[in-house]
């Protein structure tokens, strides 16, 4: 399968069962970091307060009539937009993920009806149980990114992104399995060529970033970082993804878990707003000086506020946090 500019076109109107359009907003504080108008795409908006609700709506309205449940492998967002499109439609959802998913997520799509599997310490090993559950118990699978029905839902921010901001010139995208960062990447590119879209993740267990410096999808170690939205593999046997992200993206850049740190204050403080330590991949990078020349508005994407309220109470307090083998030491914002 691929993905065309006309199936991003065709989910704009799909997605209106589950997804609302998103408020894009200038950030006064970034914008005056960046020399030029600095927006966030509010994708923390959503019901179930993550951009996942797109593509898991356009996959599920597509399925073959008849079906009568899905399964998927999530890092948590993934898997609350498959329960909360599931239970719209009456169908039966299982959800597997790994050992690191935050418990606050986990709570989150159990709170929603379906039923969750907690397998190994890495997506790999989520992905595995799901897809047993797709041969054995006849069960669709939704794959949380390397698939054209959710990369397609994912896309439709690109074409809200430049309907709202048509000057854009930069979009920093949360780069994780490439769903999101493919979708956008294509609609953008497609009414606007010039446009640049850079993927941002953090540098611990950056699958994309590696498989692309590799010239082919790689597994990587995972651990617990303050963006583990951005956890997980590509896979393997990636089938579009890897190619759109290779092939689309300007530039993938990586961030510090510390950087992220400093950017999650930087949101609470300067916006007054909560979100995942993966929203806010763009800002650090924009922070850090990672992104080069800056020539025009530039936009990023809040992906996500599905978070552990007691790590992001110690990181706006400026406390100490602990990830796996790895300490963030505490300290207070400075502007």
């Amino acid at each position: 399968m691929t993905v065309e500019f006309s199936d991003i076109w065709a989910a704009r109107a799909n997605i209106t069962k589950g997804a609302v359009r998103s408020p894009l907003v200038p950030s006064p504080f970034m914008s005056r970091i960046a020399g030029h108008d600095f927006f966030l795409k509010l994708e923390t908006a959503q019901p179930i307060g993550a951009f996942k609700i797109r593509g898991a709506t356009n996959a599920l309205v597509n399925l073959p009539e008849g079906t009568a449940g899905v399964t998927c492998c999530s890092t948590g967002n993934h898997g609350r937009a498959v329960a909360y499109a599931a239970k719209a439609l009456g169908l039966r959802a299982v959800v597997c993920m790994s050992s690191l998913v935050p418990v606050a997520k986990v709570d989150g799509i159990r709170a929603l009806g379906a039923e969750v599997r907690i397998v190994g310490s890495s997506q790999d090993d989520a992905q595995a149980e799901s897809s047993r559950l797709a041969r054995e118990e006849g069960l669709m699978e939704v794959p949380p990114f390397d698939n054209a029905r959710v990369i397609a839902g994912q896309g439709t921010i690109g074409i809200e992104l430049l309907e709202d901001c048509p000057d854009l010139q930069t979009i920093l995208v949360p780069l994780s399995g490439g769903g999101l960062a493919a979708g956008i990447a294509l609609a953008a590119k497609q009414i606007k060529p010039g446009i640049r879209v850079i993927g941002v993740t953090m540098d611990r267990g950056a699958a994309m970033y590696q498989s692309i410096r590799a010239g082919k999808p790689v597994a990587v170690e995972e651990v617990p970082s303050l963006a583990d939205s951005l956890g997980g593999g590509i896979g393997v046997d990636n089938r579009l993804t890897f190619a759109m992200c290779r092939d689309l993206l300007d530039d993938c850049v990586l961030v510090s878990e510390e950087e992220i740190y400093d950017a999650m204050q930087t949101l609470y403080y300067e916006d007054r707003m909560v979100a995942e330590g993966a929203s806010v991949v763009g800002i650090a990078a924009v922070k850090a000086g990672r992104i080069g020349p800056i020539r025009g508005p530039v936009a990023t994407i809040l992906t996500g506020r599905n978070l552990d309220m007691t790590v992001f109470t110690d990181v706006v307090s400026g406390r100490s946090v602990t990830l796996g083998d790895k300490t963030i030491e505490g300290q207070a914002y400075v502007p």
